[in-house]
C-alpha cells in the first residue's frame, strides 16, 4: 500500500467501511469500530489521519505501538488474523500512517465481540448491536446449541404426535419423488429421525410445530384471525384464534381466506374457471412462509392474518435475514431458512420449495390475475405482507351465476349460490381428495349430519363427484376453486 493508495481511500471522509483516527492514542474507541467492521461490510481502520481536516500527519511507530495494536486486536473474539499495513509519510520524516484491513461478516459466521461487547456499522458510526440481531446471529452459527427448533421438547412423546399427519406428509414426499418409496413401510420414529426431529429418543421442538397434538406448551403455536368492518381495527365482523400444529393452522387460515373473500369464475372454452380475488397460491404461500419462518422462540407473539375492505395482511413475528432488505425482496435471492430443520421437512413434503422462489412464486400468481404486487413491510417485532384488494368486499361467492340458464320468459333458471361453509368444504376436498367427513366436519366447525347434506347439494349441483369406493374413493371437485 502507497500513500497515493491512503489518500484515494480517505478521499470520501469517513464511511461505513473507513474509520480515521488521528493516533493510536485512540486505540481503544478504534477497536470498537474494528469491531463493528468485523460485523458488518468490513473497512479500513487508519491512524495517522486528522478526521476533521484529512490531513495525512502519521505517527512515530515503535515497538510498544506495535504491541499495543497486538493487544487491542487480542480484546476481540473470536480471534482475527489482520493486515496491518505501514506507510511512509514523505513530508514527514520518521513517522507512518498505519492501515488495518477489516473482512466483512458472512452469514452464519459467529458475531465478533470487543471485551464482550458486540458492535455494528450505522453509515459513518459505531453503535452496540441490539441484542435481537445478536441473538439471531449466535443462532445462526451455533444451530445446534442455540436454535429454538433444535431445543428438546419438554415432556411431548412419539404418541402426542398425529400418526396420521405424518403418514400424509409421507406419501405426499414420495409422490413428488422427495421421498424414498422405503418411506412407506417405515416406523413414525424412523422417519422422524431422518428429518432430524427426533434424536436419541427425544424429540425437538420441529416435530411439535409440524406434528403435535397437544399444544399446550407452546403458547406461540396460535393463529390470528379477524374480518374486520372497513380500513381500521375498530370494528370485528369475524375473529377467531386458533390453536394446533403447521398443518391445523395452514387449513384454519386458507379457510378463512375462502370464508371472507370474493370467488368469481368466468367460462374459458369448455372449461369454468374460478379465481379468489387475491389468488389462493399467493396466499398459501406467503401463509406458509409465516408458518416456516417466524421466530418461535418469541413465545408471547403469535402469527396474524387481518382482512379490510381495502387490504389482507399477514403478520409475522420476526425479521428478514440481512440479505434480504425491503428493497431487494423481489429480486432474485437464496434461501436463508430461519428454522431449516421444519424448512427441510415442508420441502421433501412438497409444501415449500427451496432456492429462495417463495416471493417470486407469490407475485408471479399476483400478475397472473392482474393483482396488485403484495407490499412488504417490517413493524413492531413483525415483518408483514401486504395484498391490495378491490372494491368487491362480498363474502359470499357465486360460483355458479354464469352457468344458470334463461328461461322463456327470460327469468334465470333456479341454481344456488355456493354458501361459505360449501366453499371451504370444496377447498379442503381439492387440497385432499381422501379427507374423511368426520374431519371435514371438524375443520369447517358443522355437525357430520350438515356436512353430509352439504355434500349431497355440491354433488347435485354438479360442483364435486365421489370416485371410488366408501373406503379406497376419493372426492374430486369438478371445477377449478
Amino acid at each position: 500500500m502507497t500513500i497515493e493508495d491512503i489518500k484515494k481511500l480517505i478521499s470520501n471522509d469517513e464511511t461505513r467501511q473507513v474509520e480515521l483516527k488521528k493516533s493510536t492514542g485512540e486505540l481503544k474507541d478504534a477497536m470498537y469500530s474494528a469491531c463493528a467492521f468485523l460485523n458488518t461490510d468490513g473497512g479500513w481502520l487508519v491512524f495517522g489521519i486528522t478526521p476533521n481536516s484529512l490531513r495525512i500527519v502519521g505517527q512515530e511507530v515503535t515497538e510498544n505501538t506495535r504491541r499495543e495494536l497486538a493487544q487491542g486486536l487480542a480484546g476481540l473474539e473470536p480471534a482475527v488474523d489482520v493486515r496491518v499495513e505501514y506507510v511512509d509519510v514523505p513530508d514527514c520524516q520518521g513517522t507512518q500512517v498505519i492501515a488495518l484491513c477489516f473482512d466483512a461478516w458472512v452469514w452464519g459466521k459467529e458475531p465478533f465481540t470487543f471485551h464482550g461487547c458486540p458492535y455494528y456499522r450505522v453509515e459513518s458510526t459505531t453503535r452496540v448491536m441490539p441484542r435481537d440481531m445478536y441473538d439471531e446471529r449466535l443462532r445462526a452459527s451455533k444451530p445446534h446449541l442455540f436454535a429454538w427448533e433444535r431445543q428438546p421438547a419438554d415432556g411431548l412423546k412419539l404418541e402426542d404426535l398425529n400418526q396420521e399427519l405424518i403418514r400424509g406428509a409421507v406419501r405426499l414426499g414420495i409422490e413428488m419423488g422427495r421421498m424414498s418409496e422405503l418411506a412407506y413401510t417405515e416406523p413414525a420414529g424412523k422417519v422422524l429421525e431422518k428429518w432430524r426431529l427426533l434424536n436419541d429418543g427425544v424429540l425437538n421442538n420441529a416435530a411439535a410445530m409440524l406434528f403435535t397434538n397437544n399444544t399446550y406448551n407452546y403458547s406461540q403455536f396460535i393463529l390470528r384471525l379477524a374480518r374486520f368492518r372497513g380500513n381500521d381495527k375498530i370494528e370485528f365482523i369475524d375473529n377467531q384464534r386458533v390453536e394446533g400444529n403447521f398443518f391445523v393452522l395452514l387449513d384454519a387460515g386458507m379457510s378463512f381466506f375462502f370464508k371472507h373473500l370474493s370467488l368469481s369464475g368466468k367460462i374459458v372454452g369448455f372449461k369454468r374457471e374460478e379465481h379468489l380475488e387475491i389468488p389462493s397460491e399467493a396466499l398459501r404461500e406467503a401463509l406458509i412462509n409465516a408458518l416456516c419462518h417466524r421466530q418461535y422462540e418469541k413465545y408471547n407473539l403469535t402469527i396474524g392474518i387481518a382482512i379490510y375492505d381495502d387490504r389482507i395482511e399477514i403478520e409475522n413475528p420476526g425479521m428478514f435475514p440481512p440479505q434480504i432488505t425491503l428493497s431487494n425482496i423481489k429480486e432474485p435471492h437464496g434461501s436463508y431458512p430461519y428454522n431449516p430443520l421444519i424448512a427441510e421437512v415442508l420441502y421433501k413434503t412438497s409444501y415449500l420449495e427451496s432456492w429462495g422462489s417463495g416471493v417470486k412464486r407469490i407475485v408471479d400468481a399476483c400478475r397472473k390475475q392482474n393483482v396488485p404486487d403484495p407490499e412488504w413491510s417490517v413493524r413492531g417485532g413483525f415483518v408483514i405482507v401486504t395484498f391490495r384488494r378491490g372494491t368487491q368486499t362480498s363474502t359470499q361467492s357465486s360460483i355458479l351465476e354464469e352457468n344458470d340458464t334463461v328461461t322463456e320468459n327470460g327469468k334465470k333458471d333456479g341454481k344456488k349460490e355456493l354458501t361459505d361453509n360449501q366453499i371451504v368444504i370444496c377447498y379442503l376436498i381439492k387440497e385432499n381428495g381422501k379427507i374423511t367427513i368426520p374431519e371435514m366436519a371438524r375443520k369447517v366447525k358443522l355437525s357430520e349430519r350438515s356436512l353430509s347434506r352439504d355434500l349431497e347439494i355440491l354433488q347435485q349441483q354438479g360442483v364435486i363427484t365421489r370416485e371410488g369406493g366408501r373406503k379406497q374413493g376419493r372426492w374430486v371437485v369438478l371445477i377449478e376453486i
